[in-house]
């Protein structure tokens, strides 16, 4: 089936290989990526992404290195925290799921170390097809951030943004996803959060999305918040589609999503990642349904976990990638 109406995709974060924990050598890494890529296009996967597997953090597994993976090679911040700099970010209401800083901005932030280009490429490498790329929103990487130099979070985070800009740009995937999860808690930080974002979209030279969820720390969400909070802020964003958390919220949540701007396209989470339970295809294309009624024939143009799938078990992940795949076909009455 070519150009389907609606597409599959993956979010970005994928199981660790077993063996991969074992052998943590650039080859291993490469060839659990070629895998990763290879399980999703067997199932079926429109747009795979590649598992993130470059940047999982054994000491930090509850966020699969989504934020130091970005911040620990930027020049400007330092990572060893004392007792001072450890009780200033644990009062930091809108960080209170994590006690301790990702590392303390003491100089102006650079692009330092900082290499995406290089995993990108490996990626590529392996892909055996388009693939999409992800990257973490600078607004959401400036929150686990402790702040001894600007003085200023607005300063922060655009600094940030810039860094991402620059990296962003000319990466060989078919697809840059900008990965936001703590927006969805703070909507009063709409403004700010989309102008630093905007930043990284306007760099990206292929194809725009930007996933928001509601947090996925260990499983658990950890923002409370809805979509009809969160409109304003989507709709200014320069993007062309939207990877949106939907299994796991509350079923009147996706009322407000009608609201989103017509030309952008909505990516609606049909696979709850926050439970073992493996859909059914009849689960998966009811989901769909009840989106395509909610917001209107056409306006569904991807369906895609709510989340990364990096804390499940192989075997579920890979489950829940088949069932995706068949619960869309089902739905459109190919197969």
């Amino acid at each position: 089936m070519r150009d389907p109406v609606i597409r599959t995709t993956t979010v970005g974060s994928y199981p660790i290989p077993d063996w991969l924990s074992v052998a943590r050598t650039e080859q291993a890494r490469l060839d659990a990526t070629r895998v990763v890529f290879d399980v999703q296009r067997q199932a079926g996967i429109d747009l795979p992404t590649d598992g993130e597997l470059y940047r999982f953090d054994v000491n930090h597994p509850d966020t699969n290195g989504m934020i130091e993976y970005f911040v620990r090679p930027m020049a400007g911040i330092v990572h060893d925290i004392g007792r001072t700099g450890y009780d200033a970010f644990s009062k930091h209401a809108a960080m209170a799921f994590r006690k301790k800083p990702a590392g303390a901005v003491a100089a102006p932030i650079a692009e330092g170390a900082l290499n995406l280009l290089q995993d990108c490429e490996r990626a590529a490498s392996v892909a055996g097809g388009p693939f999409k790329f992800t990257v973490t929103s600078p607004y959401m990487l400036a929150r686990t951030l402790l702040d001894r130099y600007y003085g200023d979070f607005e300063a922060l985070t655009m600094a940030i943004a810039e860094v991402l800009a620059s990296q962003v740009r000319g990466l060989p995937a078919a697809c840059i996803q900008v990965d936001e999860a703590n927006i969805t808690g703070n909507p009063y930080d709409g403004p700010l959060a989309a102008r630093a974002i905007n930043v990284v979209l306007d760099a990206i030279e292929c194809d725009r999305a930007v996933h928001l969820c509601f947090g996925n720390y260990g499983g658990q969400t950890v923002q409370r918040g809805h979509w009809r909070q969160l409109v304003d802020f989507l709709n200014s964003l320069h993007v062309q589609y939207l990877v949106l958390e939907v299994a796991h919220r509350p079923a009147d949540d996706l009322d407000a999503l009608r609201g989103v701007r017509p030309d952008i396209a909505l990516g609606i989470g049909v696979i709850d990642v926050k439970v073992n339970d493996v859909e059914t295809p009849d689960e998966v294309a009811r989901r769909i349904g009840v989106a395509e009624k909610t917001l209107g024939p056409g306006r569904v143009e991807w369906v895609h976990p709510d989340c990364g799938l990096w804390m499940l078990k192989r075997s579920i992940a890979d489950r829940k990638m088949a069932t995706l795949v068949a619960g869309r076909d089902l739905y459109l009455g190919v197969r």
